[in-house]
């Protein structure tokens, strides 16, 4: 995979693709839809992130690029690339436990605080697109 050039992008499977690692200023797309909602980036080497409806959906430190990021009742799935590792945060449900895998690898289970975040590290390098999974237990 490589950087998303035009910062956000709906893909085939009805899945978002967005995020420029590459960039060294701050760049910015509002009022994208896709699918009924509409959408957030911004995103440049240091950070990346979308929100939905105004609604945090994902942050990343340093920035990343994320490919089919699908967002069910369930949880996310999507994959992340970036120059190196990231410190990664979800909005998902309030007080609520999910199953975390990483590169196939289950990485345990972790539960949301109050506002419904959860945060998680992914080891990472451009070389590589490694597949992230966020499903409610």
């Amino acid at each position: 995979m490589a950087v998303i050039s035009e910062l956000i992008r709906s893909e085939s499977d009805g899945s978002i693709s967005f995020g420029d690692y590459t960039l060294d200023q701050k760049s910015k797309l509002d009022n994208v839809k896709h699918e009924g909602d509409l959408y957030k980036v911004k995103t440049f080497r240091e950070i990346t992130k979308l929100e939905r409806n105004g609604m945090f959906v994902y942050e990343s430190v340093p920035g990343t690029a994320v490919s089919h990021l699908n967002v069910t009742e369930n949880g996310m799935e999507f994959a992340v690339e970036g120059y190196e590792d990231a410190q990664i945060t979800l909005e998902l449900e309030p007080e609520t436990e999910y199953e975390i895998t990483v590169n196939g690898v289950e990485a345990g289970k972790m539960k949301t605080n109050l506002g419904g975040k959860l945060s998680l590290s992914v080891e990472l390098d451009a070389d590589s697109c490694i597949p992230v999974s966020v499903v409610k237990c």
